[in-house]
């Protein structure tokens, strides 16, 4: 059993600039999102963030709840906070699969997201994973967003070229020759 296994936790990244975290919060299961939401906000606080939380009615919308914040605020990283427990039927993989696959692909435009929504078989497992004083999963899904933001912020200035080289020196736009080159880019004399 997963419970059981000894894991690694990262200590949570140092900041010299403020970072603000949007924490979107599914209370579906209110005690459940409680104890998540316990939990993010002591490793935030833990970790000098500041944050605001708004609530969502269930997992699914919590991605376009995160999208719309991208595009319309400020926050350095996001935190999806919620649970969906199996059913009787197959809604539970629709509503697991499709909000994962949304917060992913917000992830990989480079959002920078913590993963906090349960999914679980049933309400005991739910309640060992959202205690914060126990796996702490709501924490976990904050530091895993804050240390996102630190290495967007790490390679922020870094800049990608074509090839080995880097931006800018690969490419000339029109009316940008060089004194020694002709029209079709050849050296001259």
């Amino acid at each position: 059993m997963a419970a059981s296994l000894e894991h690694t936790v990262l200590p949570a990244p140092v900041f010299d600039k403020p970072v603000k975290v949007l924490i979107v919060v599914s209370p579906y299961y209110s005690d459940i999102a409680s104890g998540l939401l316990t939990g993010a906000k002591a490793a935030l606080e833990a970790a000098g963030a500041t944050y605001d939380v708004v609530e969502m009615p269930g997992a699914l919308e919590i991605p376009t709840a995160i999208g719309i914040s991208d595009r319309r605020s400020n926050f350095d990283g996001y935190v999806a906070l919620g649970c969906v427990i199996r059913g009787e039927t197959t809604h539970y993989e629709t509503v697991c699969n499709d909000s994962s696959r949304a917060l992913q692909l917000l992830g990989l435009e480079g959002l920078c997201i913590g993963n906090g929504i349960l999914t679980v078989e049933n309400k005991h497992q739910a309640d060992v994973r959202a205690d914060p004083d126990g796996q702490n999963k709501g924490g976990g899904a904050a530091l895993a967003a804050l240390h996102l933001v630190a290495l967007g912020r790490k390679w922020a200035t870094s800049s990608k070229g074509i090839g080995f080289k880097p931006r800018g020196e690969d490419t000339l736009m029109a009316g940008d020759f060089a004194e020694n080159t002709d029209m079709d880019g050849n050296t001259t004399a």
